[in-house]
């Protein structure tokens, strides 16, 4: 039979289109259409109904392709099966998923098909059935790359998604040497119609899937960046996180360079030191573009002219995106992709600026929050100063005039000697203070706030959305005693258990106490932080990421963290505990 016959044969059951968009229908207007067919054909039906159900299993999208491609061939008795995905121009393949093709063979075969050209092309281009006998035959056909097995019979079906074309499922080779028959394709369609509901619904979980790790990478992100670390340690977190959500080769960071260009100022890959800086000179087309706030796309950063840098030759699709917040430009995020990998999809594109436009949010706050520490550090110092000149320095002058009153009334030498002395070594502490004095008013060197005020401002901070300010208590000298390391993180658990406490708990009383008086389990000293409130507690089956990043915080330091009842009656809320050793 001919391709156009098998086209024209009435008996086909009706393709589903943007006129009948609900697929469920059309899955059961085809299974009738096998009503009043052969008896092969209705024998094959629970064959035909098992592989319906099979497609159906799953929500992950490759996973479901992988199973659709071996359900294919085993419905139709096919040696190989494929799917090719149709790229967003309707011009190529993005994807291409195969059955009955060794990992082994593929490699040796090379690049996969891209569907620009051949018979792939064609079906891409005029997307209906196709039934051959020998394929290499068709005048569409232009062969076999070296190493690719050979194949004749071929049968060529589309795949729709909510009455859009999504790819093209592809069987070559039926078994025993035979053709593929009217039943195969009146078989393979409906199972095309039935792997376009479970591709749709795939789809979605996977568009759902993506969207939420990227808003958990944004929130790692920003508590991170307001952590108050080295502002080194914060953007080497932005990079990291952006490579691992954009599934990339290496995630860098660049910063406006003092020379022009922009320099490369943190590096999340395999091999970070070879790229570290590394300054882009500012003719690169690429960083005008992003100094503009423009990002950049490129589907093969080896090849593509704009890329100037040696360091692209070994990348494939990349994206450049401006680290942009208020109109200001701060640098740019790049995620490239290692060479031969798919290019990044619309949605992924989408995810990624708004990833960039949320870190450079947060770059910003936490740049206002060293800002802010500066500031208290300086207005702390100048206080200082005042209390020194107007007090200290006052009292200790006026010590030493009621010693020269009492040395000039004594009569026995050596108490003259002794408070004349005394009275040296204040002027000598007179002077000092007045060195330390101008020291402090000629701008010092940069030094954070103390964990007691740093505990204290995000207090202060979280009573703006809570409503009311949470109580504190402080246990043993904390700023004394406490590192800046475990200081840090410990901001950062207290921001989070807060957070937590205004999003979810509904509280309407939170108490805060830090301890640095307690032993931990191994007998070690350390410090405790604990973060109650009288809300709805922790519901069973709720998301636990919170809790998640506050445990691991803790036992990176070898510390722990752990929940129990709040402040309500009868033990209700949730009191959060984190420790840590000293």
């Amino acid at each position: 039979m001919s391709a156009q016959e098998s086209q024209e044969s009435p008996e086909y059951p009706p393709e589903s289109s943007p006129e009948s968009p609900d697929p469920l229908e059309a899955a059961t207007a085809a299974t009738r259409s096998l009503q009043g067919l052969s008896t092969e054909l209705t024998a094959r039906v629970p064959q035909l109904l098992e592989a319906m159900r099979s497609v159906g299993t799953g929500l992950e999208l490759h996973s479901t392709l992988d199973r659709i491609c071996e359900t294919a061939a085993e419905l139709a008795d096919a040696r190989y099966a494929a799917i090719g995905v149709v790229d967003t121009e309707g011009r190529g393949l993005s994807d291409f998923v195969t059955f009955g093709i060794s990992d082994a063979l593929a490699k040796k075969i090379g690049h996969r098909p891209d569907g620009k050209r051949g018979l792939l092309g064609a079906l891409i281009s005029n997307p209906d059935p196709v039934h051959l006998a020998d394929l290499t035959k068709d005048p569409r056909s232009e062969g076999f790359p070296a190493h690719h097995p050979p194949m004749k019979t071929f049968l060529g079906v589309p795949i729709r998604v909510q009455g859009e074309i999504f790819g093209n499922l592809y069987l070559a080779e039926k078994n025993g040497g035979g053709e593929f028959n009217d039943y195969d394709v009146h078989m393979v369609r409906v199972l095309a119609t039935e792997a376009g509901i479970a591709i749709g619904n795939a789809r979605l979980y996977e568009a759902a899937t993506q969207r939420e790790r990227w808003i958990d990478g944004s929130v790692a992100v920003t508590t991170a960046l307001l952590s108050g670390g080295d502002a080194d340690d914060a953007l080497a977190v932005v990079a990291e996180q952006a490579r691992r959500l954009a599934d990339s080769a290496a995630g860098i960071v660049m910063l406006p360079a003092e020379e022009g260009g922009m320099e490369i100022v943190a590096v999340s890959a395999e091999n970070p030191a070879t790229s570290l800086g590394v300054v882009i000179p500012a003719e690169s087309p690429v960083v005008a573009r992003l100094l503009d706030g423009e990002p950049v796309f490129v589907d093969d950063a080896a090849s593509d002219p704009r890329m100037i840098s040696r360091l692209t030759s070994q990348y494939g699709a990349c994206m450049m995106l401006p680290l942009q917040s208020g109109g200001r430009v701060l640098g740019a995020l790049v995620t490239p992709r290692a060479r031969g990998k798919r290019p990044f999809t619309e949605a992924e594109r989408t995810l990624a600026t708004q990833f960039a436009s949320q870190a450079a949010l947060a770059l910003m706050m936490a740049e206002a929050q060293r800002d802010r520490e500066r500031l208290a550090v300086f207005e702390d110092r100048d206080r200082i100063a005042r209390d020194l000149h107007d007090l200290v320095i006052q009292r200790l002058f006026a010590t030493g005039m009621m010693l020269e009153g009492a040395q000039r009334r004594s009569v026995v030498p050596e108490v003259r000697d002794g408070v004349g002395k005394a009275v040296d070594e204040l002027d000598v502490t007179i002077q000092e203070i007045r060195t330390a004095i101008f020291a402090l008013q000629q701008g010092p060197a940069e030094a954070p706030s103390g964990l007691r005020t740093r505990v204290l401002r995000e207090i202060n901070m979280a009573a703006v959305p809570l409503g009311f300010k949470p109580a504190h208590r402080f246990l043993g000298p904390i700023d004394a005693v406490v590192g800046e390391l475990v200081g840090k993180n410990l901001i950062a658990a207290l921001r989070e258990a807060l957070s937590n406490a205004f999003r979810h708990s509904e509280a309407s009383r939170i108490e805060v106490v830090l301890d640095s008086t307690i032993s931990l389990p191994d007998g070690r000293p350390g410090v405790r932080l604990e973060v109650a409130d009288d809300g709805v507690g922790i519901p069973e089956g709720g998301r636990r990421s919170g809790l998640r990043n506050l445990r691991r915080r803790a036992e990176s330091l070898g510390g722990s963290s752990s929940y129990g009842p709040g402040l309500g009656e009868e033990g209700g809320g949730t009191t959060l505990v984190w420790e840590a050793p000293l």
